[in-house]
């Protein structure tokens, strides 16, 4: 069985294994090839061994490489009150990471 770990990012939770890759939040690396830490690692699990942390496992850090960062497709919000000639129209494009995954603990 593969190695896998469960971290948290962007308040959100993913379930990672070696050279997978996640779109997560936006990051603070900027550049194509930069290192990202994620220490907030839940849990991990080599097969033989789990660990569950409370709420996170001290010492372990999941390692990733920064493949593009960039911005989703656009989202239209229009907010319309009739009878009243109230109309609002906003966009809005959510940034993003991609990111690949290049160590487990």
């Amino acid at each position: 069985m593969a190695k896998i770990a469960i971290i948290e990012t962007g308040g959100k939770q993913y379930v990672v294994t070696k050279d997978s890759v996640l779109s997560v939040e936006k990051l603070d690396v900027s550049e194509k090839g930069d290192k990202v830490t994620f220490d907030k690692v839940l849990l991990t699990d080599d097969g033989s061994e789990t660990k569950v942390g409370s709420p996170y496992i001290s010492g372990a850090k999941v390692s990733a490489e920064l493949i593009e960062a960039g911005k989703g497709d656009k989202v239209t919000v229009i907010r319309y009150r009739q009878k009243s000639r109230h109309f609002v129209k906003k966009g809005h494009r959510q940034p993003y990471a991609k990111v690949r995954i290049t160590g487990l603990p």
